[in-house]
């Protein structure tokens, strides 16, 4: 047969598809060389026809389609498959029992042998057009004869087989239907056109490839039970390998087309195809969202999950075991469920003084505003109650199936990285909320998606939980030992205390001179009340113990204690509240000390601190504002109230400690809301006077009634 002249273009794929053909056949031959049961007695016969194959492809991607070469190779491999589908047969015992297989496979291999001797004789002798005319379509009609009893004997092959034996005849009797149907497709439109379909030619060798897979598909099947299941990774790699070769054949093939088009722009018009793909490839292939995109495509169209549990979990203890990669548990809470939904950023929120949540910790979102109060109670109760997962697209679409619109805050709403929210749930008991940043491919959640989330969130809430006990256990510790330490203190201030009471009683008996008896026992007296009040001070650390609460002045105890700073750090003393508050005023005077002084050490000489004290509804407010050095977030929640931390050089770190304890004693609240940069303002709530007599009248007249 004789080849027209066809573009570049084609002649490019038709080596291409060829040469791609002869590596797979060639290789699948190899591979089945040491799986002799795979296809029984047909073995033998399946890693020749291979191996012709494989041949004839080699020969057609160097050589082209046209010469007698390519002929010969296409009639051995021919023969070759006839052999292979006779040997199928004996799969299940029916080569013995169809009598016309033999003449059947006898009748198309002399075909075969016919056309492969018109051939030879067509390039040896020379004859005229019109007599090359005839021979070409004498070829052409012979091969579809083969190419139609071959796929005859396909049909009856697979489907008068037994059902025991179709499992094993499915792969190999498909790969020869594609064969030979791609063959017949060729061979009529050769027939019908009088000429050779060049274009459908050059794809061919996509025939040998299907071919080559089926068969290496099908040796597999011996294993029961065995199917295809490559591991994701594995598919998004090949996938990816897929598209980066189709990009350079793209790129080559255009590439020979320019220059085959000639001219004198053709060299120029290819490098900058060239230069324009490469930029292309550059811009487009590190695609964080292109990978997201391709990763869920093949998940939803290759895989029965979305999720590769068995890696997901490998990775999930990865994150969260890796303590000594310095970053703490709140961080790697984070990422451990921002990676399996691939969100680039996350928030975790936890639990408050006052049943809110605050935020506990990011994980590479340092630019999101979130305020001192992240989450009420009463959004905390939704979720504990529910333990729904939010997807924040739904919810500002105006989707509310649960009623979580009314609880989710504003600011969430309004930062609009926000993507999902994942309770972290143990025992019924909100520990933790994980606010998950948008990812770069958004999607809709589905029920795989809430699973998964809800079971590593409840993973999470017991790591939190654990480690909440062990920080709770280590704090008693240290207070057993604070405590032990303190008790020997206070056992030396008593005696002291004690001898200084015994000399003022003895000076009270035996002094001679009255004036000098007189400031002796005021000296001494004086001594023994500030030790006594020592001793009081210390035996309350840890227990908050609060003798006796009053109504106090509040204009009064926020002027004395200004008073004592003035001197040395300008104290500016704003609006103060003319009315009684219910409180102690010796503690109430301690905890201002102690939260104007640490105002002062985080402020300049010249900043001021500023007091105020007025009337919020039922309470009374005192604010200590200062625009120092500030606090970040994580301090306020992890360090600030903790015994035993402390910023200052050589402090002790009880002092912020035993001021919230004082204030929680006289039925009050102490708050803090502070920025790194900016400052800090801490507020003291104790209830009015007025207000607590208010309820306790409420509460005694069914009791006065009664009497």
């Amino acid at each position: 047969m004789t080849e027209d002249a066809i573009s570049p273009f084609w002649t490019l794929a038709g080596a291409s598809t060829h040469l791609v053909g002869a590596v797979a056949a060639a290789t699948a031959a190899v591979w089945l060389l040491s799986r002799r049961k795979g296809f029984g007695d047909a073995w033998p016969a399946i890693v020749i026809g291979l191996a012709l194959t494989a041949i004839r492809c080699l020969i057609v991607a160097v050589l082209g389609d046209g010469g007698l070469p390519a002929s010969l190779a296409e009639a051995a491999r021919n023969l070759a498959w006839l052999g292979v589908t006779y040997r199928l047969f004996a799969v299940d015992g029916r080569h013995a029992s169809l009598g016309p297989i033999r003449p059947v496979l006898a009748v198309l291999a002399a075909v075969e042998l016919l056309q492969a001797a018109i051939d030879v004789i067509i390039v040896h002798l020379a004859f005229g057009p019109a007599i090359a005319d005839v021979a070409f379509d004498s070829i052409v009609l012979l091969r579809l004869l083969i190419t139609v009893g071959a796929l005859v004997l396909v049909h009856n092959l697979y489907a008068g087989a037994s059902n025991q034996s179709r499992s094993v005849l499915l792969w190999p009797a498909t790969g020869l239907a594609v064969l030979w149907t791609v063959d017949l497709n060729l061979y009529t439109i050769a027939y019908l056109t009088s000429g050779w379909p060049a274009e459908v030619a050059a794809l061919r060798g996509l025939s040998a490839i299907a071919l080559a897979v089926l068969l290496a598909l099908g040796a597999t099947q011996e294993r029961a039970g065995q199917r295809f299941r490559p591991s994701r990774a594995v598919t998004f790699q090949t996938f990816s390998l897929i598209v980066i070769g189709a990009y350079l054949a793209a790129m080559v093939a255009v590439a020979r087309w320019l220059s085959y088009a000639g001219g004198d722009y053709a060299r120029v018009m290819g490098l900058g195809f060239v230069i324009l793909a490469s930029v292309a490839a550059i811009l487009f292939l590190p695609s964080r969202r292109l990978r997201g995109w391709l990763k869920v495509t093949l998940a939803k169209h290759l895989f029965q999950h979305r999720y590769d549990y068995r890696e997901e979990w490998l990775r999930f203890t990865r994150t969260i075991g890796n303590s000594g990669g310095g970053a703490p548990l709140g961080e790697r809470v984070v990422q451990a469920i921002a990676d399996i939904a691939e969100c680039p950023a996350g928030l975790l929120l936890a639990p408050g003084d006052h049943g809110e949540m605050t935020l506990a910790a990011r994980w590479h979102w340092p630019a999101a505003d979130v305020p001192a109060v992240a989450l009420s109670p009463t959004a905390v109760a939704f979720f504990e109650r529910e333990g729904f997962i939010v997807h924040m697209d739904d919810l500002r679409s105006g989707r509310d199936s649960r009623g979580e619109g009314q609880v989710v805050p504003e600011w969430l709403r309004q930062e609009s990285r926000a993507w999902a929210l994942v309770p972290l749930i143990h025992y019924e008991r909100l520990v933790g909320l994980v606010v998950l940043a948008r990812p770069s491919m958004a999607r809709q959640l589905d029920w795989e998606d809430f699973d998964l989330l809800r079971v590593v969130g409840q993973q999470l809430a017991s790591y939190l939980a654990e480690h909440a006990g062990q920080e709770a256990l280590a704090e008693a510790g240290r207070f057993d030992d604070f405590h032990r330490r303190i008790a020997f203190v206070m056992h030396d201030i008593k005696n002291l205390a004690s001898q200084l009471s015994l000399l003022a009683r003895n000076a009270e008996k035996h002094a001679d001179k009255p004036a000098f008896r007189d400031d002796m026992l005021v000296t001494l007296r004086n001594s023994a009340d500030k030790l006594n009040a020592l001793l009081a001070r210390l035996s309350r650390y840890g227990n908050g113990a609060i003798e006796k609460v009053d109504a106090v002045l509040a204009t009064e105890v926020v002027d004395a204690v200004a008073g004592r700073f003035r001197v040395g750090h300008p104290v500016v003393v704003g609006e103060c509240l003319d009315e009684a508050v219910m409180a102690n005023r010796e503690a109430l005077e301690q905890v201002l000390t102690h939260l104007i002084q640490n105002a002062i050490d985080a402020s300049a000489a010249n900043r001021p601190v500023y007091v105020s004290a007025a009337a919020d509804g039922v309470h009374a407010r005192f604010d200590v504002v200062d625009s120092g050095t500030g606090m970040s977030p994580d301090f306020v929640r992890t360090k600030l109230f903790k015994p035993f931390f402390s910023s200052k050089t050589g402090g002790f770190g009880i002092g912020a400690f035993e001021a919230r304890e004082l204030v929680i004693a006289m039925g009050g609240r102490l708050e803090v809301e502070s920025r790194e940069g900016l400052g800090s303002r801490f507020t003291i709530r104790l209830p009015l006077t007025a207000t607590s007599e208010l309820f306790d009248n409420r509460a005694g007249t069914p009791a006065e009634k009664a009497a």
